[in-house]
């Protein structure tokens, strides 16, 4: 049994190699008939991967695609290759899969020899990437914490608050969101008994986590709304929410994560969830849309509008 697993391990990774193989240079390669190999195909059927075959002189064998996703065998260099392309999309490189390129890197950290690590590590650490405008997080850290995510594992960390002291929280976390600036970790907080965000560049996880638990629903079942939602409030001075006369549609794409929460507000509007540190720089904002708006809530933000419009009115007589 364990011949064979070694053997079809070997068959998938010949067939991942190149486009197509005759049968003869299959048993050739991997020591054994053609009856075996058309056997080992079977198995290979069997696992999920679909694998054509040709009859006669010029048949032969090749990897087609499924349905869903199979095991990948990869070389040393496509490993590290992988590797290195997960770590840049990770640092928010492409917008809206940093989460999803983290686990998935989270996964291949685990299961890469110690001499491919060290290599994967180097360039990492070589590697400046000018997406990012917010505080830098460590590498380690985020695949500590996303490792607990995956494991189902109490995360335990020290925390510096926006005082200055150090905390030592234990947490189980749930998601980690990028918003464009800054990384934060979604995490019920068992004593306090509540879901609580942190800001990732604040962590320093400590060893071993602890127990496994039940995951969460998170709150409103949307752990980036929440997040956003959580970090506008805390990071900004003055918070606004405004209904925007046109539908959301046409206005995702010109908002970045970082400018707020958007959602619809009905076929024709939507509501966006934003706020600043300056008044001028709010107002100019969201009159920088280009679109009719209404301030639903944010006192400070109407008074300033209205100290603009008399200013305005004025400068054109």
């Amino acid at each position: 049994m364990l011949e064979t697993s070694v053997r079809l391990l070997r068959l998938l990774a010949l067939l991942q190699s190149r486009p197509s193989w005759a049968g003869a240079d299959l048993a050739g390669r991997l020591g054994v008939t053609t009856r075996t190999v058309r056997n080992d195909v079977e198995r290979l059927r069997l696992l999920g991967y679909r694998v054509h075959s040709t009859t006669g002189t010029a048949g032969g064998y090749r990897m087609g695609a499924g349905a869903a996703l199979p095991p990948l065998v990869l070389d040393d260099e496509e490993a590290i290759a992988v590797a290195v392309s997960l770590h840049a999309a990770a640092g928010g490189t492409v917008t809206g899969i940093e989460e999803t390129s983290l686990r998935a890197l989270a996964k291949l950290q685990q299961l890469l020899p110690a001499r491919l690590r060290r290599r994967t590590e180097a360039v990492g650490a070589a590697t400046v990437s000018p997406a990012g405008r917010g505080p830098t997080v460590s590498a380690d850290t985020l695949l500590a914490i996303a490792a607990t995510i995956r494991d189902h594992e109490q995360l335990r960390f020290d925390y510096l608050g926006h005082d200055g002291t150090t905390s030592v929280r234990a947490v189980e976390p749930h998601r980690l969101v990028y918003t464009g600036r800054r990384w934060y970790l979604l995490a019920w907080d068992p004593s306090r008994d509540d879901w609580r965000t942190f800001r990732a560049d604040r962590i320093t996880p400590r060893t071993p986590n602890g127990p496994r638990f039940t995951p969460r629903e998170p709150p409103g079942g949307d752990a980036a709304a929440h997040v956003v939602r959580g970090a506008g409030s805390t990071a900004y001075e003055y918070r606004a929410v405004v209904r925007l006369h046109a539908p959301a549609a046409s206005l995702a794409d010109r908002l970045p994560p970082a400018a707020g929460l958007l959602r619809e507000d009905g076929e024709h509007a939507c509501v966006l969830e934003t706020g600043s540190a300056d008044l001028h720089d709010l107002a100019s904002f969201i009159g920088g849309l280009g679109v009719p708006f209404t301030v639903v809530e944010g006192r400070e933000l109407r008074a300033h509008l209205r100290v603009l419009a008399a200013r305005y009115a004025e400068a054109a007589g």
